[in-house]
């Protein structure tokens, strides 16, 4: 028949079916047959889709930035239907307008300015090096945007591929980053060679030190050795007080016998002393010629010779000549072995 015709969409795509300003149908990935000079049919695509993009904005201290990086989302409900034209003309994918094209350029109008606020707080040091956390937190407001529920829409995921500078920024970037690299290289030379010296400081301070606790334990061996000296010293020392004073003790004793013996001595001689003067008490009143008459009663020769030379003695005035022989004078002198022993 005329004007019928036939319709047949994927399950990725919702549809609705209008008749006379009616709803007759809706769902996904349905097939019907319509009339179409009364028939409106909307075809709203409910699967994922990807949006590129790329603008420019500026940092904290006004310098220039290209953020690019690709949206996903996906459709949720017919809302949007009633926003924007989805209407399609024979085919699923034929629309009758611009309509669907222009929900991807509402999203990243929106990505746009959220990104921007986060953007403009952070210099450009830091804004090249944080689009992860831009991302993670611009998706957070994405899906928190009343703007997004009223059109029915759900951000899937945000990724901010990248945050560059223009080409002259970030040459000189470039330029001080290398400047830096090589002052960390010559930092890091400077410190190599800092770390060897203090190295070879600490191995010969070890060694110094090493010398040192050797000379100490000598000096202690030598203490050692000198205390032990010292005690072997002390102890001959006692030996040797302990020797003299035996001998002191000794010496005390001969002494004291020496002085019992000189007092015995001594007591015998008085004895001795008195038994002789009471023995000579007799000859004292003696004529001294009665003695010598006594005495020259021997027979040594020798002793009536010199008897006889003491009586010429005395009385040499009486005496005019007195010859000596030599053989006389020679007798006298003679050992008492020489002389004739007594029979």
């Amino acid at each position: 028949m005329f004007g019928i015709q036939y319709i047949k969409v994927n399950p990725t795509h919702y549809v609705l079916h209008y008749a006379g300003g009616k709803k007759k149908r809706a769902g996904a990935g349905l097939s019907f047959f319509y009339y179409k000079p009364t028939s409106s049919i909307v075809v709203v695509p409910v699967n994922s889709a990807d949006v590129p993009f790329i603008f420019n904005e500026l940092s904290q201290d006004y310098q220039p930035l290209t953020v690019q990086g690709e949206l996903t989302y996906r459709i949720l409900t017919e809302l949007v239907a009633s926003l924007l034209n989805y209407a399609v003309d024979n085919l699923p994918t034929r629309y009758i307008s611009e309509d669907p094209q222009k929900l991807s350029q509402r999203l990243i109008n929106l990505l746009q300015v959220l990104v921007r606020a986060e953007i403009q707080i952070l210099p450009l040091r830091d804004v090249i090096k944080a689009s992860e956390s831009v991302a993670s937190q611009v998706l957070e407001k994405l899906r928190a945007s009343d703007s997004l529920k009223s059109l029915g829409v759900e951000v899937m995921s945000l990724a901010i591929q990248a945050i560059r500078p223009v080409p002259e920024v970030a040459r000189a970037l470039e330029s001080e980053a290398r400047e830096e690299f090589m002052r960390r290289a010559d930092q890091a030379i400077y410190d190599r060679r800092n770390a060897s010296v203090e190295q070879e400081r600490r191995i010969k301070e070890n060694e110094l030190n090493t010398e040192i606790t050797v000379e100490e334990k000598k000096r202690q061996i030598r203490e050692t050795k000198v205390e032990a000296d010292l005690v072997v010293e002390k102890k001959q020392q006692e030996v040797r007080e302990a020797q003299l004073s035996g001998q002191i003790a000794l010496e005390t004793e001969r002494k004291q016998l020496v002085s019992v013996r000189t007092e015995n001595a001594r007591v015998e001689a008085d004895v001795q002393a008195y038994a002789m003067e009471v023995s000579l008490r007799s000859f004292k009143e003696v004529d001294s010629a009665v003695l010598q008459m006594l005495a020259a009663q021997t027979t040594d020769p020798r002793v009536m010779i010199s008897l006889a030379m003491k009586e010429f003695a005395q009385n040499a005035a009486k005496i005019g000549n007195l010859n000596i022989s030599p053989e006389l004078m020679q007798m006298l002198m003679e050992k008492e072995s020489n002389q004739p022993k007594d029979k």
